[in-house]
């Protein structure tokens, strides 16, 4: 399928802003590329008929994906070719309950196989889902085929009808990261005894990881509504953090750091809390879903947005430089996203267009 028109303009505009020349409409943050890196250069549908995917992560051999569809509590592999197949459901998942404020953010959310997954002797696969008065993250078995044996890791993680955040990932140090939201109770992101408005790290029984900054599972606090995260080559953990109605947020996550949500939406100058690193207006380009990292760039899915951002890492490891815009309007809400292991693509998902009327792209990088 050809790109939509304009697209490839904007991908020739995109080109020449991280280059150096900086389009007027582009979000910035000072801090130069740290070199050159591919970029996207093409898009193509690579499978269609989905219901709202929420997340794509590709098993250890990096041959499959696997693949969440938030209302339908849907599980599926995707090969590289796009052909996919169902292997199960997972259970409880309940979207929107009859009664109460459960609005769009609930359902089956993150997905993290183990990284020895090998569907033998290795079948656990972790999610987070939200059910009919909570939020939980949970293990089941995948032998390549099939989902079974349901089983609670960690319960009691309030839920909203957003704000749920759902992230879950195995990071660097071989523990389960996952990002809670602040189910719309705001002081529960700086309640230190709570699990929400927070990124999580775990053993794979549901308790605190060695090392966590508080000796409880907090790995950081302060955060509103957190759904993506992705870490560079350094091993730096960066988040993507879905604000009110001012700022939303890219921040670099350290242990023990405060993110600053409610007292802070933004840059603020308040005493113990971190700064992000990078914001957007939510009406001009912002409300970012989801991360991932190609060649020293973040990039960030966004809903409100309609749009794929590319914003290299700087020489510090530590900044961001010029965020330039992909595919604005052409393609609607955009959520799941991940980087193909190696190979220079992007696999980014569409959203909430209606009932199987979304999309899974590739978007080729070079």
């Amino acid at each position: 399928m050809s790109p939509p028109r304009g697209v490839m303009a904007v991908a020739v505009t995109a080109l020449l802003a991280l280059c150096g020349a900086h389009p007027a409409s582009a979000a910035a943050h000072p801090g130069p590329a740290r070199r050159a890196a591919a970029l996207p250069s093409a898009v193509s549908v690579l499978s269609d008929l989905w219901n709202r995917p929420w997340t794509v992560t590709f098993l250890p051999d990096g041959q499959r994906a696997l693949v969440t569809e938030r209302h339908s509590a849907g599980v599926w592999t995707v090969a590289r070719d796009g052909s996919r197949t169902k292997v199960g459901e997972v259970p409880d998942t309940v979207f929107a309950p009859t009664g109460g404020d459960f609005g769009e953010g609930g359902g089956l959310l993150g997905v993290a196989p183990s990284p020895t997954w090998n569907g033998t002797t290795d079948q656990d696969v972790y999610f987070v889902h939200t059910a009919a008065d909570e939020t939980r993250v949970v293990r089941m078995r995948f032998d390549g085929t099939s989902l079974t044996d349901y089983q609670v890791v960690l319960g009691g993680i309030a839920r909203g009808g957003d704000h749920n955040g759902g992230k879950i990932a195995f990071g660097p140090d071989g523990f389960l990261y996952v990002s809670t939201g602040d189910a719309r109770n705001k002081a529960l992101a700086q309640d230190p005894n709570s699990l929400n408005g927070k990124i999580l790290r775990l053993t794979t029984s549901g308790g605190a990881a060695p090392g966590n900054p508080f000796g409880t599972r907090v790995y950081s606090l302060g955060h509103r509504n957190p759904e993506g995260f992705a870490w560079d080559a350094r091993g730096r953990l960066w988040e993507t953090e879905i604000g009110d109605a001012t700022w939303d947020e890219v921040n670099l996550i350290s242990p023990g750091a405060n993110y600053g949500w409610p007292t802070c939406e933004g840059t603020c100058t308040t005493a113990g809390m971190t700064n992000p690193v990078h914001v957007w207006h939510p009406a001009e380009g912002g409300v970012p879903a989801q991360a991932a990292i190609a060649d020293d760039v973040l990039y960030v899915s966004t809903l409100r947005g309609e749009r794929l951002w590319a914003l290299p890492i700087d020489a510090t490891g530590t900044g961001l430089g010029t965020a330039v815009s992909y595919y604005t309007g052409a393609y609607g809400r955009l959520r799941a996203l991940a980087k193909v292991p190696d190979t220079d693509e992007l696999w980014l998902g569409t959203s909430d267009r209606g009932t199987d009327k979304d999309s899974l792209l590739k978007v080729t990088l070079g």
